[in-house]
């Protein structure tokens, strides 16, 4: 073979070898740059990760979860308005007093002090006027047992039955109703010597305070005090003139209302 084409060859051969070597450094310089960008591409994906596992338990907190068995959020506003019956009891205490001091009461003077048990019906409505304000309208009747506490032998008085016709105004706090109540008031009452008997019905009037409780959706509970004078009235006790008498009382009083 001539010395050209031995150095072509060699040429040829040398050529092929750097290309070689060319080629494997910069797959080298791959392989390096692969390996510094490693951590950073581990450290972006794990930021991802974090990223969408985080969004996952925040999702999981804004669930709302279902209420309590059992629990009934209380509204803003209770629904009082509308036509009810109910009954209701309770305790009173007073004082009947001879206004003209011709018949002695008691031991000590011409009054006494009356107390006893209520138990009635009553039946109402009321209409909410707006902002809150609830006015309504009660008419109630009651027997009692009220009796003249008396040392004096053979007098005996009580009151058998007593009634009122309110109105009443309160204000919507939900469940619940604060009210304040004033009307006619009217009780019997039977007067007894031993000798002589009447009966008769004093009129007068009656002011208070309650509140009313919303047990469910028709049943509502109330809870008032009264106090009530209820006037003085005459009676035939064998005096050369009728006998005056005046009756006031303070009933606390509990009673259920329901809706129609």
């Amino acid at each position: 073979m001539s010395r050209i084409a031995r150095n072509h060859i060699g040429l040829a051969g040398s050529t092929q070898t750097r290309s070689a070597r060319n080629h494997t450094a910069t797959g080298r310089d791959a392989l390096a740059r692969f390996g510094l960008a490693r951590p950073a591409l581990f450290a972006a994906t794990a930021v991802v990760a974090l990223a969408a596992s985080g969004a996952a338990s925040a999702a999981d907190l804004i669930v709302n979860e279902a209420p309590m068995a059992g629990y009934v959020e209380a509204p803003a506003k209770g629904n009082w308005d509308g036509v009810y019956l109910g009954v209701f009891g309770g305790y009173a205490a007073g004082t009947a007093v001879n206004d003209d001091d011709t018949v002695v009461l008691n031991g000590s003077g011409y009054d006494g002090d009356v107390s006893g048990w209520l138990l009635g019906v009553q039946a109402g409505a009321n209409m909410t006027l707006g902002g809150g304000v609830v006015a309504g309208v009660v008419g109630d009747v009651a027997w009692s047992n009220l009796e003249l506490d008396t040392d004096v032998t053979g007098l005996s008085a009580d009151v058998d039955w007593q009634g009122s016709l309110r109105g009443k105004l309160g204000l919507d706090a939900g469940v619940f109703m604060p009210y304040l109540t004033a009307g006619l008031a009217v009780a019997n009452t039977n007067i007894d010597t031993g000798a002589f008997s009447d009966s008769n019905t004093h009129v007068g009037w009656t002011a208070g305070a309650g509140v009313s409780i919303a047990a469910t959706e028709t049943m509502t509970i109330d809870l008032e005090y009264r106090y009530s004078d209820f006037g003085s009235a005459d009676y035939d006790l064998g005096g050369s003139s009728a006998t005056p008498v005046s009756l006031t009382s303070n009933a606390i009083m509990v009673g259920l209302n329901w809706k129609l």
